[in-house]
């Protein structure tokens, strides 16, 4: 390479034009192998040299904290650090680098030899978003050096003020990731030191002498002493034992963090499952609360007109035909009040049923004929023609038999008392797939469009058949379709005013284990 072309690069760059191939890390992984290396040197026992420009932030400080602290022997630490604009925020930095405790327990033991120096870079610096880890000893040299990319942001403060503050990698771990490149050849390394030296000494830098003596060193005494590195010969060759020390402390950090994320992930899992499950008991507990309110709701209105009905039946000058008329109130409203008790206690009790009962097979021919029957008089002195049609053949279902025939007579009950005189209400039982089909179809009042997605809500109750007829609970069809949901069924509804009403309910056709099949 063109020396003077090496000395136009910072330091990342000079690697990368050496034939060394930069790789993308997040600055999570940049720290924990420069932890590694300081681990490594923390077991040499002979003079080390480290030049070092690492972010700012408590996690890189302990770092910077042990690189000072290394074994007694000689050692020196140069560290850079990008110039701040304001003066009271560059001395935050030097004090946020330097520990006064680790300095005092470094400068006891420094020998004349050692170094510990910060050196504050000028803002228009080739070393503005370079980071590097540079280690020089008998038996082990390495070479990191790793750039920050250049943001849109980072452009345009560039062209205008100068951002020349190190922000702390944590911040900007979502944000950028870090070109890396590293050399263990000690002539690179050597190439890398003549690069700082150049640098240093074409630059405007102003530097701290931590160890400062009466007659403290110039900065260019300081940078003699790097070109004494820079054209040492022989050069000095990394130990292959410290080598795959090295490798391995890398080896055994990524398993650590790799179980250490696994874990976080199952914590992440678990915390999902349980925010699903505490999302679902507030739910669960709110739709309580509006039940139980709506419940005092639909109780309060047949209590408040029987309180007025015995009020008015109170008083002397009442006709008989008025009287009459404020008895059937109260006989209406004592049937709404009983309704609506019963209709509470088998929604409560679905739940406790469920989990005590299992589904039985059981044949529609068992059970729609006798609800028919029951309700034929009740159609035929309305005016209305009740039928139903159960081919003989069909597999049984999987239900219980007091939820199947609560479903038929729910759906039977409303298609007689919404369909007028001369009307008619018939079910149908057909197979489809794995499930039986039965559709309860009616020539009623029918059902205004908007209203069908509402009408399987609890209290519900179709405004203008309300109107009509309110003595219904309006828990009759929830309760339905609780039931079908419980056995793996569903419902759907077709309708439209003045039209009628199609029900379709599927039931689940009942599979039977080998040894439960009836025989043939």
């Amino acid at each position: 390479m063109n020396a003077s072309l090496a000395f136009e690069l910072s330091p990342h760059d000079f690697l990368v034009k050496t034939d060394i191939s930069p790789i993308q890390v997040s600055p999570n992984t940049f720290k924990g192998f420069i932890a590694n290396q300081v681990d490594l040197l923390m077991s040499l026992e002979t003079p080390v040299v480290i030049w070092a420009k690492l972010p700012r932030g408590e996690s890189w400080q302990g770092e910077i904290d042990r690189c000072i602290a290394l074994s007694e022997g000689a050692r020196s630490l140069f560290l850079f650090r990008n110039t701040l604009e304001e003066t009271n925020d560059e001395q935050a930095a030097v004090q946020e680098v330097l520990n006064p405790l680790v300095v005092d327990s470094y400068r006891h033991h420094a020998t004349s030899q050692d170094r510990l120096v910060t050196l504050h870079l000028a803002g228009d610096t080739l070393l503005r978003r370079e980071f590097f880890f540079i280690v020089w000893s008998d038996q082990f040299c390495n070479g990191v050096c790793a750039q920050r990319s250049r943001s849109k942001r980072g452009n345009e403060s560039s062209e205008g003020e100068h951002d020349t503050s190190d922000p702390p990698i944590e911040a900007s771990e979502k944000r950028n990731q870090l070109s890396l490149a590293h050399t263990l050849d000690p002539s690179r390394i050597q190439q890398l030191l003549l690069r700082l030296e150049t640098l240093v000494r074409s630059s405007s830098f102003e530097f701290t002498d931590h160890l400062a003596t009466e007659s403290p060193c110039t900065l260019l005494q300081i940078v003699d002493q790097w070109h004494t590195y820079g054209t040492q010969q022989p050069l000095p060759m990394s130990s292959p034992q410290l080598v795959n020390q090295l490798l391995g402390k890398h080896l055994h950090r990524q398993e650590e963090l790799w179980q250490r994320s696994n874990t976080y992930r199952k914590q992440a899992e678990i915390v999902e499952v349980l925010q699903i499950q505490n999302e679902e008991l507030i739910n669960t507990v709110r739709a309580k609360d509006e039940f139980i309110s709506n419940v005092g709701q639909e109780l309060r209105t047949p209590l408040t007109n029987m309180k007025t009905a015995l009020t008015l039946l109170n008083s002397p000058n009442l006709k008989p035909p008025q009287r009459q008329r404020y008895m059937d109130l109260l006989v209406k409203e004592c049937d709404r009040q009983s309704s609506l008790i019963g209709s509470l206690l088998d929604l409560v009790s679905l739940d406790q049923m469920a989990e005590r009962q299992t589904l039985q097979p059981i044949s529609l021919s068992e059970v729609v004929p006798g609800v028919v029957s029951t309700y034929q008089p009740l159609a035929e002195e309305k005016g209305v023609r009740l039928a139903y049609t159960v081919p003989e053949g069909l597999p049984a279902i999987a239900c219980l038999n007091p939820w199947l025939r609560q479903i038929v007579v729910s759906l039977l009950h409303n298609g007689i008392k919404f369909t007028p005189r001369g009307g008619q209400v018939w079910v149908k039982a057909k197979q489809q797939g794995d499930y039986i089909q039965l559709e309860f179809r009616d020539t009623g009042v029918g059902i205004p469009v908007q209203e069908i997605p509402k009408i399987f809500d609890r209290f519900y109750r179709v405004r203008q058949i309300a109107m009509e007829d309110p003595g219904g609970a309006g828990l009759g069809l929830t309760i339905v379709q609780q039931l079908l949901l419980r056995c793996g069924g569903s419902i759907s509804v077709k309708s439209r005013p003045n039209d009628g009403s199609i029900f379709n309910v599927l039931l689940p056709i009942y599979q039977y284990r080998d040894v439960d099949k009836p025989s043939e």
